[in-house]
């Protein structure tokens, strides 16, 4: 696991202490070496956290006659079968590294035959030092970022947009269209970043650099369709494909632990991977404890846990260092004990494996359909989807006109069109409700629906619904918020955090799944929760999904941090931004219990804090060390 930084331009003529200078920000993605390539007008660099061949796998890493160099963000976990093909056709290795297998991978089979082969998540770069080309590629999900600038002859690219920063040809320029979305999903949901002509390489895609050109082609995207296997089968594919996975995401040459919080997600991949070390995570304010709930499955399973406690004023002097380390606002509060749990875990081990990925896979979210408690209203709700699709549209128009009733919810969300009611999992302000909050400046943007549409676009042929809004969650809520989050706040402490649901071979299983196994009137999840009934007891297989519990609502009814708010609120600057009125009243309102609103609170109090950081403070790490104490009596084995 690494960080890769890059540019093309001609108009600097030392590039040595630029690139060093970019390099230098993404430290924390790879604080054991470094190295560089300067030729012409390119220069790359690269910071390394050793994860596979220790001794000799530093980078750029150059090809038989130094002709063309990779630099390399990921992990490949076939790449050993990858390795033999190769020297049984000639190529000569110099390290180990899947770094090298990339390269010589691209010689043999250029970057589409080499995409078909490798499974693993990765952002790589590969320059042609005869023709000046560069080529690169971001993995199937996204899980490994990659951004690029390209502007009045300057083209950037990267790990992390605050490397950008140290370019002297970069413009830094804030990009309004970003902020009004921004409010309704919580994070940056457009192809281009809070920053200016900064974007984004999108997941499942590669592209190429020559002549001062940049083109951008698809590779590879999820495609849903059913398969005709019984359900045990399916429960039995579901179980080898994930031990398959954990198996090849658990290849290292240094110590690997897993997160482990009370959901079947983590829990199976733990079961499975039986680590030396596990680690959760709870707030010293929260009425729910995951910690008592994972050393409780610990014990079961014979294993270790390492308990992490946070404190409010430790949390909330996180804030301003998380923002810095996500580049871009997120709102997402679960950043906050990811960033601790890692924290934690980096004591101990360097790679760590999650459970990001299985509810967009195997359908776990509530508003895909599960709503309702009362199982009468779910069974109700089957039937009603095997209607033809008009009909049940039409049914779905009717529900939505009637007055609320117990179930009403689930039913109409069951029969109706995705594209009417469904954004993705994160919905903070309507859009109209950010419209009325932010200075009008800001109201011009792309409209939520035509933010979604473009991934519904795709998929408008589907007869399924529920398949329409995993992938909607694929290419927005997962790609641009989950495992956005996941990638920086690993890496925030130099951990590589691999995330086993989100392979290939999972996801070319997981596309075939039909709807009715995963999500019916039993469960959410429901093949998924059968087959982790194999490594899990039954009681855990079958935990409700709650997430990462944070207590933002007694944060911000302490009466420091209001007063921390209500001053961040009142600052002049806020104003460029937001009706001050609107929002102190909306922040005053809730912490004297007139609304519930704190979702929204801190989605706009998470922004100001990141432009702090990078515009008023022009993009200094912020200096705070937040620590995390560690529950001694919950460690046991």
């Amino acid at each position: 696991m690494c960080g890769i930084v890059g540019f093309v331009d001609k108009k600097i003529a030392d590039k040595k202490p630029v690139i060093e200078a970019m390099m230098d920000t993404i430290k924390h993605r790879g604080p054991n070496s470094s190295g560089e390539l300067i030729n012409e007008d390119t220069a790359l660099g690269f910071r390394r956290l050793s994860i596979i061949d220790i001794n000799s796998g530093m980078q750029p890493i150059y090809n038989e006659d130094k002709s063309k160099a990779i630099i390399f963000n990921g992990e490949i976990y076939n790449y050993q079968d990858i390795r033999k093909n190769l020297i049984a056709d000639g190529h000569v290795f110099t390290t180990e590294t899947d770094t090298e297998v990339l390269l010589h991978g691209f010689e043999e089979w250029g970057m589409e035959g080499l995409l078909k082969q490798i499974r693993g998540m990765f952002a790589f770069v590969i320059y042609d030092l005869k023709t000046g080309d560069i080529t690169g590629a971001r993995d199937f999900f996204g899980i490994k970022p990659l951004y690029y600038y390209n502007k009045n002859g300057t083209f950037i690219f990267g790990s992390e947009i605050k490397s950008f920063l140290k370019h002297p040809n970069f413009q830094k320029e804030l990009n309004k269209e970003a902020l009004k979305p921004y409010l309704t999903f919580q994070y940056s949901a457009l192809n281009e970043t809070f920053f200016k002509n900064v974007f984004r390489i999108p997941e499942g895609h590669y592209f190429t650099f020559k002549d001062g050109k940049l083109h951008i082609k698809k590779y590879w995207d999820i495609d849903f369709k059913e398969n005709h296997l019984s359900f045990e089968e399916t429960v039995e594919k579901i179980d080898a494909a994930l031990r398959d996975s954990v198996k090849a995401h658990a290849i290292s040459d240094v110590p690997v632990g897993s997160l482990l919080s009370s959901g079947v997600d983590s829990s199976y991949v733990t079961a499975i991977l039986k680590p030396q070390h596990t680690y959760s995570i709870d707030f010293d304010t929260s009425t729910y404890e995951e910690g008592s709930a994972a050393k409780e499955l610990a014990d079961n399973l014979g294993l270790e846990n390492t308990r992490g406690i946070v404190t409010a004023d430790e949390a909330m002097k996180s804030i301003p260092l998380i923002q810095y380390y996500m580049d871009e606002p997120d709102s997402n509060p679960s950043c906050v004990p990811l960033y601790f749990l890692t924290k934690l875990a980096s004591k101990d081990v360097t790679v760590i494996l999650s459970g990001e990925g299985a509810d967009e896979l195997f359908a776990g979210y509530a508003n895909y359909g599960y709503h309702s408690h009362s199982k009468t209203v779910r069974v109700f709700a089957e039937e009603l989807k095997k209607l033809p699709k008009g009909v049940r549209y039409k049914l779905a128009h009717g529900l939505k006109k009637l007055p609320n009733f117990p179930g009403r919810l689930h039913l109409y969300e069951s029969t109706a069109k995705a594209e009417e009611f469904f954004i993705g999992q994160a919905k903070v302000f309507s859009e109209q409700e950010a419209a009325e909050v932010v200075k009008p400046e800001f109201e011009k943007s792309r409209s939520v629906k035509d933010i979604v549409m473009r991934s519904y676009r795709k998929v408008a042929n589907y007869p399924d619904e529920v398949k329409k809004m995993q992938y909607l969650d694929l290419h927005q809520f997962m790609a641009n918020d989950i495992i956005l989050k996941a990638d920086r706040m690993s890496m925030a402490n130099s951990m590589e955090l691999r995330v086993p649901f989100l392979d290939k071979k999972v996801a070319e299983l997981a596309e075939t799944i039909p709807t009715k196994y995963l999500l019916n009137s039993k469960d959410s999840k429901y093949a998924l929760r059968v087959a982790a009934e194999r490594a899990l007891p039954e009681a855990w297989a079958k935990r409700e999904k709650l997430g990462f519990p944070v207590p933002i609502r007694d944060w911000i009814h302490t009466e420091k941090v209001y007063h921390e708010m209500h001053e961040l609120f009142s600052q002049d600057f806020v104003s460029e931004f937001f009706d001050q009125n609107k929002i102190l009243k909306m922040l005053d309102g809730f912490y004297h219990g007139q609304n519930d609103d704190r979702r929204k609170i801190w989605t706009i109090y998470t922004f100001l804090i990141w432009y702090t950081v990078y515009f008023i403070n022009d993009g200094q790490k912020p200096d705070v060390e937040p620590k995390v104490k560690t529950a001694k009596a919950v460690t046991s084995k």
